[in-house]
C-alpha cells in the first residue's frame, strides 16, 4: 500500500522545468509520507508529473515506484497504490504473451497488463488500488480506482492542469489549490457526514474519482467513464449450492490476500465476520507450521460501564478468548486508554482531511498505530453486513416506509445547533432528500424482484454505496497514517456479485441474520460463535470520553475566536454541555449518539482551523 500524487497538463512540457517539478512533487508526495514510509520516488515526463510514497509489502527491494516500462519506443509509467490478489495469475497470462518480468511485484504485473490489455486492463484485475497510467503511445493519463473504493484517489483542476492525489493534503501543496468550503460542502458536512457523496471531496474544486470508475485525461480534456456495476438479475442457484458458493468464494478471498512479504495478522472481534477471516487464516498458516497472529479491541474499565443494547448485544471479551484458544492464535490484546479518545480526534482529521466518526476514528487511530509496531498488514471484517444485510435496518418496517438514508433518519439534532440563517440557507433536509432520490434512481434493477425485494435492493444499494464506503474510507485513512495496510476480503468483488442476488428468503432464512454466511460458516468455526449475535465496532461505554469532549467543546466555545462559532449558534452549544438539549438519539448509525455528535462538532472546528478554511 502507498500514497500517490501527480499532475497532468498536455498543453506543458515539464521536461523543461523539471527542476521546480521536482520541487512541486516532492513537496506533494511528502504530505503523503505516512502513508508509505519506506521510500519515495518521483518521475517527471514531457506532459506529466508523478510521485510515490511506498510501503512495501511485495517484493521489497524491487518493487519500486513509479515504475516504467518501454514499449515499441513508447514509454508507460505508473504510480500505484493498492494490492492485486490474482497476481499469480495474470502474470502468467502475460508471460504466455511473451512479456518478460524483472520483479515479483504487483505493480509490474499491472503495468504489463496496461500495455497488453489497454485501458480495459482493470475489468481483468481482483483487488484495492487507486493508480495512475501514463500513456506516451496515446498521449493519455488515466486514472484508476478499485470497485467499492477501498483505495482513495482525489483530483482537482488548476489552470487546465489535472492534479490528483491519494489524500486532500496533497492536492493543497499545488499552487491555486485552496482549502475552501461552499454551500454544497457545508451540506455534506451537516447533512450527510460522517458518509460523502461519491465524487465529492467536501472543499471547493475537490473531486473523486467514484469508486467503479476511470478518468482518461488527453488533449481533448476529462472523460468519467464507468468500467464496473453492480447487475440485478435472477439467482438461479438452490439453497445448498449458495451456501457451498458463498464458502468457496469467501474463503478464496480470504486465502488470496494472506499473500505478504512482510508480518501478517487479523482483526478478531469473536463476531462472525473477523472469526471467519481469522479460521480460515489460522488454519492456512497451520499448513505452513506457522502460527497467525490476532488483534482485539477494547476501552480503559469498559467492562465497568458496558450496558447491553438492542444494537450491542455483548462485549467482545468473553468471545475473543474462545476464539483463541480454539484456533491458537498469537492474540494480542490492545486497550485504549481513555484519554486517547480525545487527545487523537485533531490527529484523526488530519488523517483524514475530514471530520469523520469521533471517537470510532481515534481509537482506531491508536489501535492501529499498536499494530503497527509488529505486522504491516491485517485482514479485516468489514464489508459483510452491508452486502449480507446485517444491519437493523434492513429488517425494520421504519426504513422500508421512509424515504430517508436509514442510517440517519433524523436531522434535527444537526439543524439544531446551527445559527438560524445558516439553518436557512443549507436547507439540509433537501439536500439529504436530493442525495437520496439520487441514489435510488441508480439501484440496479430486477423486473421480477417483489415490492418488498425491490426496497429491500434500495437499502442495499444504499447500503453499499454510502454506508460502506464510508467505513472503507475510515479504515483506510486510521491505518494508513499509521503505516498499516489492511485488506477486506468481504469486499471481493466476486463475492458482492454473487451476494447481491441471492434472495432475502435465503439470506435471512429462519429469522437468522445473515444467515447465507452463518450457513457457509459451518465446520470452520465454533457453533457459539457462529451463531452469536451481531455486535458492531465496540465503543467505549466509560462516562469519561463524555466529559472530556464537553471540556473540548467548551474550550471552543469560550474562544470567540473558534471558526465553527460561525456556523453554530454559541447558545445551543452551551444547551449540550449543561444538559438541556436532547442529543440522545444516535445521529449517524446505532452507536453514534450524544457523546459522539460532541466529538464530531470538535472535529469540524479542527478541520476549520487547522486547515485555515475559507467559506465561500
Amino acid at each position: 500500500m502507498c500514497g500517490i500524487c501527480g499532475f497532468v497538463n498536455f498543453r506543458r512540457n515539464y521536461i523543461k522545468t523539471k527542476q521546480e517539478e521536482c520541487v512541486l512533487i516532492n513537496r506533494m508526495k511528502e504530505k503523503l509520507y505516512n502513508r508509505g514510509p519506506d521510500e519515495g520516488g518521483i518521475w517527471v515526463g514531457e506532459h506529466g508529473v508523478f510521485g510515490h510514497r511506498r510501503l512495501a509489502v511485495i517484493d521489497v527491494e524491487r518493487g519500486k515506484q513509479p515504475m516504467k516500462k518501454t514499449m515499441q519506443g513508447y514509454d508507460f509509467i505508473t504510480a500505484y497504490n493498492g494490492e492485486l490478489y490474482n497476481t499469480k495469475e495474470l502474470r502468467k497470462k502475460l508471460e504466455d504473451f511473451g512479456y518478460e518480468f524483472e520483479t515479483d511485484s504487483d505493480t509490474e504485473v499491472l503495468l504489463y497488463s496496461y500495455i497488453h490489455y489497454g485501458a480495459d486492463c482493470v475489468k481483468h484485475f481482483n483487488g484495492i488500488f487507486a493508480f495512475a497510467i501514463y500513456d506516451a503511445m496515446r498521449q493519455c493519463v488515466i486514472l484508476y480506482r478499485d470497485r467499492f473504493g477501498v483505495k482513495p484517489l482525489f483530483y482537482s483542476v488548476a489552470d487546465d492542469t489535472i492534479v490528483f492525489a491519494s489524500e486532500i493534503k496533497a492536492l493543497f501543496e499545488y499552487p491555486g489549490i485552496e482549502p475552501r468550503i461552499d454551500r454544497e460542502g457545508l451540506c455534506e458536512l451537516f447533512a450527510m457526514s460522517p458518509a460523502r457523496t461519491a465524487g465529492f471531496g467536501v472543499f471547493k474544486g475537490i473531486r473523486e474519482v467514484k469508486p467503479g470508475h476511470l478518468l482518461y485525461i488527453s488533449r481533448s480534456g476529462i472523460c468519467d467513464k464507468k468500467y464496473w456495476e453492480l447487475k440485478s438479475g435472477e439467482h438461479t442457484d438452490s439453497y445448498e449450492e449458495t451456501i457451498e458458493k458463498v464458502r468457496d468464494i469467501t474463503t478464496d478471498a480470504i486465502k488470496r490476500q494472506l499473500v505478504s512479504d512482510v508480518p501478517i495478522a487479523t482483526f478478531l472481534s469473536g463476531g462472525l465476520d473477523s472469526s471467519f477471516i481469522t479460521a480460515v487464516a489460522a488454519n492456512e498458516f497451520k499448513k505452513d507450521g506457522r502460527t497467525l497472529s490476532t488483534y482485539s479491541f477494547d476501552y480503559e474499565d469498559n467492562d465497568k460501564y458496558f450496558k447491553a443494547s438492542r444494537f450491542q448485544p455483548d462485549s467482545d471479551s468473553k468471545w475473543v478468548p474462545r476464539m483463541v484458544e480454539h484456533f491458537k492464535t498469537d492474540h494480542n490484546y490492545l486497550v485504549c486508554p481513555n484519554d486517547a479518545l480525545t487527545d487523537l480526534l485533531d490527529e484523526a482529521v488530519m488523517a483524514k482531511d475530514l471530520p469523520g466518526m469521533a471517537d470510532c476514528d481515534s481509537s482506531l487511530l491508536y489501535f492501529c498505530r499498536e499494530v503497527k509496531k509488529k505486522h504491516t498488514v491485517v485482514l479485516s471484517g468489514e464489508c459483510s453486513d452491508e452486502i449480507f444485510g446485517g444491519y437493523p435496518w434492513f429488517r425494520d418496517k421504519k426504513a422500508f416506509e421512509t424515504p430517508a438514508f436509514p442510517w440517519c433518519y433524523d436531522l434535527s439534532i444537526r439543524n439544531a445547533v446551527l445559527h438560524r440563517s445558516v439553518r436557512e440557507t443549507l436547507k439540509l433536509e433537501e439536500y439529504s432528500k436530493m442525495r437520496y432520490e439520487e441514489s435510488i434512481r441508480e439501484t440496479p434493477r430486477y423486473i421480477c424482484d417483489s415490492r418488498e425485494e425491490s426496497r429491500r435492493r434500495e437499502i442495499a444499494w444504499l447500503n453499499i454505496n454510502w454506508f460502506m464506503t464510508n467505513l472503507l474510507d475510515r479504515k483506510d485513512r486510521m491505518s494508513m497514517v499509521s503505516g498499516l495496510e489492511v485488506r477486506v476480503p468481504f469486499c471481493d468483488h466476486r463475492l458482492v456479485e454473487y451476494v447481491w442476488n441471492i434472495p432475502w428468503e435465503m439470506k435471512n432464512k429462519d429469522n437468522v441474520s445473515k444467515n447465507v454466511l452463518r450457513e457457509a460458516a459451518k465446520g470452520i468455526l465454533p457453533e457459539d460463535v457462529r451463531l452469536r449475535k451481531k455486535s458492531p465496532y465496540p465503543k467505549t461505554h466509560n462516562p469519561f470520553y463524555e466529559a472530556a469532549v464537553k471540556m473540548r467543546l467548551k474550550r471552543i466555545i469560550d474562544d470567540q475566536d473558534s471558526p465553527i462559532l460561525a456556523l453554530c449558534d454559541r447558545e445551543k452549544l452551551m444547551n449540550i454541555l449543561d444538559g438541556s438539549f436532547d442529543y440522545g438519539r444516535p445521529f449517524f448509525g446505532q452507536l453514534m449518539a450524544g457523546p459522539q455528535f460532541i466529538g464530531y462538532l470538535v472535529q469540524v472546528n479542527t478541520l476549520l482551523d487547522k486547515y485555515n478554511v475559507r467559506i465561500v
